[in-house]
């Protein structure tokens, strides 16, 4: 296995860790991290769809994602609050990853609307097509979407479901004075 990543006959490497919001799935490609995919989304298929996507060539190969492991390690523990790792937006296109690449840029413990990442992306009107972008957000954790809410500061939908989603702004909240301070309009 070793062997066939360093050549380079591997077009997805994959790992999964324990977590507090349970078994993630973690999957690279050679340009970076393409993939965090929660229990509930069933990591089979998701690997499935990562051989359709991006090639057939799927292996575990733990080591390539030590970083990764180690940094969402460091979250959960509260020590990081940014992650700081290359990414593969390969598997978004057009205003989904738009929307996506601005996730990174809520902080830590705090939380925006839909309604202003819609405004920030130029299109105020499109709040329901943020809710989808970051319905299928392929790097929730990591571009994190559960800091996005509705209008009335409701959670709203999440791919590893509300109780996730609770506890991920939980654990923010945990971490910060006045974490929860964001825009909800």
């Amino acid at each position: 296995m070793a062997a066939a990543s360093r050549d380079g006959l591997v077009d997805v490497a994959y790992t999964s860790v324990d977590t507090p919001v349970g078994s993630l799935l973690l999957a690279a490609t050679g340009t970076g991290l393409v993939r965090v995919a929660f229990e509930s989304e069933d990591h089979d298929l998701v690997l499935d769809t990562l051989a359709g996507r991006l090639g057939p060539r799927v292996l575990r190969a733990p080591a390539r994602l030590d970083r990764v492991a180690r940094e969402l390690d460091e979250y959960f523990a509260g020590t990081r609050t940014r992650f700081d790792l290359p990414l593969d937006l390969a598997l978004s296109r057009g205003f989904r990853r738009l929307v996506q690449r601005r996730l990174a840029e809520i902080e830590y413990g705090d939380t925006w609307s839909y309604a202003r990442v819609a405004r920030l992306v130029g299109n105020p009107g499109a709040v329901r097509a943020v809710g989808t972008a970051c319905a299928t957000n392929p790097l929730p954790i990591v571009l994190p979407c559960h800091r996005v809410l509705r209008a009335d500061g409701t959670l709203g939908g999440y791919a590893g479901g509300p109780a996730r989603k609770s506890a991920l702004l939980a654990l923010e909240a945990g971490g910060r004075t006045g974490a929860r301070s964001g825009e909800t309009g």
